[in-house]
């Protein structure tokens, strides 16, 4: 890794952010009501948002409907122009999929999408219907719609682990994580609870589970916008919403403590866990099997490997948290005091130039 001493960005770079600022404002901007659970109201909310929206004077009409209409949302809906779907048969089986060509057509300023992770049917323009809002976004149309934290598709493992269910359908989180706004309905868990009819309410304690993920994905979407911001505008940052550990390895540091540590915290925080080692040259067998084991074991640990290359150890991790938006850095040190004749040491440089993350030392022996 060569070290910058200058920070402008290359003419590549200001291009890309040019070009991702003129995407932005071509785009119609995109709000996402998220459930942590089944019937929460995210539907009704999205269409009570649409409905505030045309009393403010914005043309909003109604682009998909999902199954049944209930009585509380059949007052609001009445005051939309609702777009009719095209009916499709397939396979026996009668598909509603959005008119796009329609809207494209009619090209209000808001359309709302219910059933974000329905599938079309074969041979349709688009396999899935969030294919058919991006269509909508990139002709400028601004878009509000809703899904439940079952249907993304990333999260859809750690969703059945705790409910032991698993939905059909599903969206990608990377198109979730590009909403200008996502908003979690945050139903009280009581409420959902006091619902013992429906046997397909998750208990007490998965709610709480569900409700934590959904509000860690909501962070997820601040962060991207913060960091789209932060970009735009040439501004240099090193920290992120959630915790971001790097675990610094060296062929001579005792790293089981370290990587165990930074994986307990990064699962306590729902952060990310790293591993980095700056590349040496010439290193013994006995030091390359012992920087072996300790690689072999973050990975164990799931933790993201980086091999840095640079001749300074301390500007090689120093940049490598500026890209990463590190929060916490773990090192070894052996505890030895320094002569006043030696040069200060890395573990010294690197504490003093840590303005925006944490550093923790853990002993190790001395090599």
């Amino acid at each position: 890794m060569a070290n910058r001493i200058d920070q402008r960005p290359d003419p590549e770079e200001l291009l890309r952010r040019v070009q991702a600022g003129e995407r932005r404002e071509r785009r119609g901007r995109l709000k996402v009501f998220l459930g942590y659970a089944p019937r929460v109201g995210k539907s009704f909310r999205m269409f009570d948002e649409g409905r505030r929206r045309k009393q403010r004077g914005q043309d909003v009409v109604i682009g998909s409907l999902q199954g049944k209409v209930t009585p509380d949302l059949e007052a609001i809906i009445a005051n939309f122009e609702v777009i009719p779907p095209v009916r499709e048969r397939h396979a026996g089986k009668v598909w509603d999929v959005i008119n796009l060509a329609e809207i494209f057509r009619r090209h209000p300023s808001t359309c709302l999408i219910d059933g974000l992770a329905f599938d079309n049917p074969p041979g349709s323009r688009n396999p899935h219907r969030w294919q058919d809002v991006e269509e909508l976004l990139e002709r400028g149309i601004a878009v509000i719609t809703a899904v439940n934290l079952q249907h993304i598709r990333e999260k859809q493992d750690t969703v059945e682990q705790i409910t032991g269910k698993r939905a059909m359908n599903s969206v990608p989180e990377e198109f979730l994580l590009e909403a200008d706004e996502m908003e979690v309905v945050d139903a009280p868990t009581e409420a959902l609870i006091g619902r013992a009819e429906d046997v397909s309410m998750p208990n007490p304690r998965q709610l709480a589970e569900l409700r934590e993920m959904a509000l860690l994905l909501a962070a997820d979407v601040v962060e991207r916008q913060l960091q789209d911001y932060l970009d735009d505008h040439g501004v240099a940052v090193r920290w992120g919403a959630q915790e971001r550990i790097v675990v610094c390895l060296t062929a001579r540091s005792s790293a089981r403590a370290m990587l165990e540590s930074g994986h307990r915290n990064a699962l306590r925080f729902h952060g990310a866990l790293m591993a980095a080692y700056v590349e040496q040259s010439r290193l013994d067998v006995a030091d390359q099997q012992r920087l072996d084991a300790n690689l072999e074991l973050a990975r164990q640990l799931g933790a993201e490997v980086h091999c840095l290359r640079s001749d300074d150890f301390v500007e090689a991790i120093l940049e490598f948290a500026r890209e990463q938006r590190i929060t916490q850095v773990f090192l070894g040190h052996t505890g030895r005091e320094r002569r006043w004749w030696e040069a200060r040491s890395s573990v010294d440089r690197l504490i003093d130039a840590a303005e925006d993350f944490d550093v923790r030392l853990f002993p190790h022996r001395e090599g």
